[in-house]
């Protein structure tokens, strides 16, 4: 046996790839490794997409709520064109839902 696997080796053919067992086994592996490099490009490409699509939008605003006073500043990400009044609408909204007064957007940048 030892003989026989030494001269197929010499000979350069591919006896281990003969049979059929490692074949199966070679082709499942292969169609695994395909599949996960196609999600892993996939999912590159959507991420460079996305990100390249539109601009985030930083906005910079003071906020208060009543009884007691509390004042608030912080920077959110606002959606759509990057501007003042943009950001005021938006902010007014997702503020209100928190129970909060938005005072001034103090400044709108884009990253």
């Amino acid at each position: 046996m030892l003989l026989d696997i030494a001269t197929k080796l010499r000979s350069g053919t591919a006896w281990i790839l003969n049979s059929q067992p490692v074949q199966r086994m070679f082709l499942a592996m292969t169609r695994i490794f395909i599949s996960y490099a196609a999600a892993a490009l996939l999912s590159l490409g959507l991420s460079v997409t996305v990100s390249q699509a539109q601009p985030a939008c930083m906005a910079e605003y003071k906020a208060k709520r009543d009884n007691p006073l509390e004042l608030f500043y912080d920077v959110a990400q606002v959606t759509g064109p990057c501007t003042s009044q943009n950001a005021t609408a938006q902010l007014t909204a997702i503020l209100a839902a928190q129970g909060l007064t938005l005072l001034k957007v103090l400044s709108v940048t884009e990253n």
